[in-house]
């Protein structure tokens, strides 16, 4: 996993519901039965041409239904987002696939990460001084473990020790070790959402 290369840039409202948009058109037409297309490049702004890291995150009345990212960003943010939002719907193993009687209380999330930033904390207790709560999103990677958190995980985990803990178990790793070869990065996010089929976004830095 290597940082993302992508200038950090601020999305303005045209780009914020052109992604949410994508996402809820790909999944609309999925549900009806029609094989959805990428959207057409030049119809999107430039800034959603470029290959940023992303993540598709749906809930239905409230419940998590999916969430499906990338960080190695590999072709423009506007084409990720909707195989992201695919995946998210219908592909994620750990959740049901969405049927037409969740979209009427389906909510689209997306997030659009910035660059990753190597930490240098050498300790857990590094670690601690240098994360920022409800700000920063975490990637961890120890050889062929790693795990990843958005910054929106301190919604339901707002202690920084519990962020970690729960961080390392998701990479297979035992809370309160420091293998030596762990590499640690941090990132921010904007993240947009509404609810499915309304076509206005509301937004959060």
């Amino acid at each position: 996993m290597a940082p993302s290369q992508s200038p950090e840039r601020v999305l303005d409202r045209a780009e914020i519901e052109a992604l949410v948009d994508i996402a809820d058109a790909t999944i609309t037409a999925a549900l009806r039965g029609v094989q959805p297309t990428l959207p057409s490049l030049p119809d999107l702004p430039s800034a959603l041409h470029a290959p940023v890291g992303a993540f598709v995150t749906l809930t239905v009345a409230g419940e998590l239904n999916g969430c499906i990212g990338t960080v190695d960003a590999v072709e423009p943010v506007g084409h990720a987002v909707a195989r992201l939002a695919l995946s998210a719907a219908f592909a994620d193993p750990r959740l049901p696939a969405l049927r037409w009687s969740d979209y009427a209380h389906l909510t689209i999330d997306v997030s659009v990460l910035s660059p990753l930033s190597a930490l240098g904390a050498a300790t857990r207790a590094e670690l601690l001084a240098e994360v920022r709560p409800d700000r920063d999103g975490l990637v961890i990677k120890a050889g062929v473990r790693q795990g990843l958190f958005l910054p929106s995980v301190w919604e339901q985990l707002p202690d920084p020790e519990d962020f970690l803990d729960h961080l390392w178990r998701k990479a297979g790793l035992t809370p309160g070790t420091w293998p030596s070869v762990l590499q640690a990065f941090r990132f921010t996010t904007q993240r947009h959402g509404r609810r499915a089929g309304t076509g206005r976004a509301d937004s959060a830095a």
